[in-house]
């Protein structure tokens, strides 16, 4: 039996999945698995217990990957399950910028006890006339799961679209417009198009990389939408950018002290992912993870330690080990399994940064001397017994 508790509302889309052998803990201290969505976990105290930690979201800034990693507590997110919302709604943000749609909308909220509004409307909409985004050049930085939807539908929208993404995966490759036109850095992507989208994750080298430099480098009047993360703009540069007219619209999913009060800035309160599908494919997706990982020992899409799948065991044992990813701990581990004279049917590792993962599968159940063996080996920092 698992215990799960949860940090924030979970879609019952999502924990409609659990087996019989899942129940709500109330309590954090009682629990194998937390489920979390925006919830800052960053000042808990996590149990010794707790195995697993799953955002239903892509996002992880709220969770304290290095500690969770050190604990051996694997921690999940949910890539690509919310990202037709997010994709909708950056599209969304385009049309909004290049038509003044929400200039005008406050508009006429400003007149709207006035006798003759009708007049009014006919006298003064001109001065939101905007733009048609057919024919203009979209410049998409990161084709992932978001970028690369958001460019084939601007593709089918009638604009010229040029992308940027060094990491493209095969599969994402495959599933873009061949009218795309792909370029091989931001520069690119700054100095030919009309409308610049950026959907990459924030890293130390994304981190503020629509500056003052990248800015001069683009065309005035830009228009750009961030849809990613907050700290990929830099809000003083922006703020410049805005006031001077070198960039004519930014469009923000992240509001914050600065740009909630930044003129010629459209200032979304993060709802990329905030419709229902979303939120039913993210819990969705968070359990299965969950599920699969504390029955079967199997990681996918976790943020802090390597991806590692061996399917259901069928030998008569498994073995699953988290420890630090130092040179020959695998040889550690086999030679504690081979002392106590057990045969290893299957074996995989698998590493990310200072963290690695080994499950072994075995012809006899490991026995507690065996696992407490392991347990002592230098750099192991949580053995689990899946079967």
């Amino acid at each position: 039996m698992y215990n799960v508790h949860y940090l924030n509302k979970i879609s019952p889309k999502g924990t409609a999945l659990w087996t019989d052998d899942y129940t709500a803990a109330d309590k954090i201290d009682e629990a194998q698995a937390v489920l979390v969505r925006s919830a800052s976990m960053h000042d808990m105290d996590l149990p010794e217990n707790l195995l697993t930690v799953a955002r239903a979201g892509a996002g992880v800034n709220n969770i304290p990957l290095t500690s969770c990693a050190e604990k051996g507590i694997v921690v999940f997110n949910t890539p690509g399950a919310n990202a037709n919302g997010v994709m909708e709604l950056a599209l969304c943000g385009m049309l909004l910028a290049c038509r003044d749609v929400v200039g005008g909308i406050n508009w006429v909220q400003s007149i709207k006890g006035s006798s003759d509004v009708a007049r009014m409307v006919e006298k003064g909409k001109s001065q939101f006339a905007g733009i048609e985004i057919a024919h203009k050049r979209l410049g998409v930085i990161g084709l992932g799961a978001i970028g690369g939807p958001l460019a084939n539908a601007a593709r089918r929208l009638g604009m010229e679209v040029y992308g940027c993404d060094p990491f493209i995966s095969i599969d994402a490759a495959w599933h873009l417009d061949h009218h795309i036109v792909r370029v091989k850095t931001r520069e690119e992507i700054y100095e030919k198009c009309d409308i610049i989208s950026v959907h990459v994750p924030l890293l130390p080298d994304t981190k503020q990389m629509i500056n003052v430099e990248a800015i001069s480098k683009m065309k005035d009047g830009v228009i750009i939408l961030n849809f990613a993360r907050d700290q990929l703009v830099d809000d003083d540069a922006m703020e410049y950018a805005l006031r001077t007219g070198k960039v004519k619209r930014y469009v923000t999913d992240f509001p914050n002290e600065k740009t909630a009060d930044m003129p010629g800035c459209i200032a979304i309160p993060h709802l990329g992912a905030s419709t229902e599908e979303s939120e039913d494919n993210c819990a969705k997706m968070a359990v299965k993870q969950v599920m699969n990982y504390l029955e079967n020992g199997n990681i996918v899409n976790s943020v802090n330690y390597p991806n590692l799948d061996m399917g259901i065991c069928t030998a008569a044992g498994r073995i699953a080990i988290l420890h630090r990813n130092i040179p020959n701990s695998l040889g550690q581990f086999t030679s504690v399994i081979a002392a106590d004279n057990i045969n290893i049917a299957g074996l995989q590792n698998a590493s990310k940064g200072e963290f690695a993962y080994t499950m072994l599968d075995i012809d006899q159940c490991a026995s507690a001397e065996v696992v407490e063996h392991l347990k002592k080996i230098n750099g192991v920092l949580r053995v689990r017994v899946i079967k």
